[in-house]
């Protein structure tokens, strides 16, 4: 199939390679508004270059990547669903929640499948999880602990455009939480400061972020989040059951060192950012989306299922901004 890539910053240049290499890919056509990012990339994966997003879809596409800047998305998911062709889009649907709705509007009865970038789905420490909690494994869960911590902050440009450590960061824990206890969040209590980079302060923003969220059945997950861990990538989730317990993301390379004497574990290269912690889970997630293309599957994460967490992601700021308790109810407007 002949797959089509809108954006070729770090990101989009992550999936071109992923895509090249694919069996079900037989060819690429990309576009930026940067022409070497795009000459670059194309000279790299023998890939066609099209110069606007219109001339992209009209080069016989079979699917459509967007990596493109987070205000375009809207704009580009709604010219994909347009041109009849499947898109994969990177999260979030759009730089509000508001926003997102009205994607979900517009696109809602088109048919046209919408698979948004939510990669720890495909993970395999999280899907092993998420069969634990839903085989009944850990019994009732009690409690979730989920982290994410970066080594090093997002160049001041992005913050400002990001929506907050929430909405960009913190929102992949909250899928996860959902994804893998299967539960729904009904209220957020969230925290956060600023002891590094003064520019994410400037932007009205938090480099250091922790949130309580109290799910459906009374499990209570805490998710904890940076943009200043210097050791490394530290991608953790924690489930605590009445029956047993278990961690994603405990392995050699893990980003912390023990205080025990006598300890070597963790012993390997600390994670040192994303894309190493989850080379195979964005493999998996593009393969995913050639089946989709292909209509051997449905789409596995919604523009709905994106919203989801984007609602939580909307509650937590709430709470961080006004230093109180916020119902989901009282963010959600659909």
């Amino acid at each position: 199939m002949r797959i089509g890539i809108l954006g070729l910053g770090r990101i989009g240049a992550f999936h071109a390679e992923t895509l090249s290499a694919l069996d079900a890919v037989t060819s690429l056509v990309i576009a930026d508004p940067v022409a070497d990012a795009a000459k670059a990339a194309a000279e790299r994966y023998g890939a066609q270059v099209a110069d606007s997003p219109e001339a992209l879809l009209a080069a016989g596409v079979d699917g459509l990547v967007i990596a493109a800047a987070t205000d375009a998305h809207p704009a580009l998911i709604r010219a994909g669903v347009a041109a009849g062709v499947p898109v994969f889009c990177e999260k979030p649907v759009a730089r509000t929640i508001a926003e997102g709705v009205a994607v979900l509007d517009a696109v809602r009865e088109s048919g046209v499948p919408i698979q948004i970038g939510f990669n720890r789905r495909f993970d395999a420490g999280f899907m092993a999880a998420r069969g634990a909690v839903r085989s009944g494994e850990l019994g009732r869960l009690h409690t979730v602990r989920s982290t994410t911590l970066d080594p090093a902050p997002p160049p001041a440009a992005y913050v400002a455009a990001s929506g907050g450590i929430f909405r960009d960061c913190s929102v992949h824990d909250f899928d996860m939480i959902r994804w893998v206890t299967g539960r729904e969040v009904t209220e957020v209590y969230a925290v956060g400061g600023n002891r590094g980079a003064a520019y994410i302060g400037e932007a009205g923003d938090a480099d250091t972020a922790s949130a309580v969220l109290t799910l459906d059945d009374g499990t209570i997950a805490v998710v904890s989040n940076s943009r200043h861990n210097a050791r490394g990538h530290d991608v953790r989730m924690e489930l605590l059951g009445f029956a047993d317990s278990l961690a994603v993301g405990l392995d050699d390379r893990l980003p912390i060192r023990s205080a025990e004497p006598g300890v070597t574990f963790p012993s390997g290269t600390p994670h040192h950012f994303f894309m190493d912690r989850f080379t195979d889970a964005y493999r998996a997630e593009l393969t995913a989306f050639t089946e989709v293309v292909a209509g051997a599957r449905p789409s596995p994460c919604t523009v709905t299922e994106a919203l989801e967490a984007g609602w939580i992601a909307e509650a937590c700021t709430l709470s961080l901004r006004e230093h109180r308790p916020v119902p989901l109810t009282e963010v959600r407007t659909g």
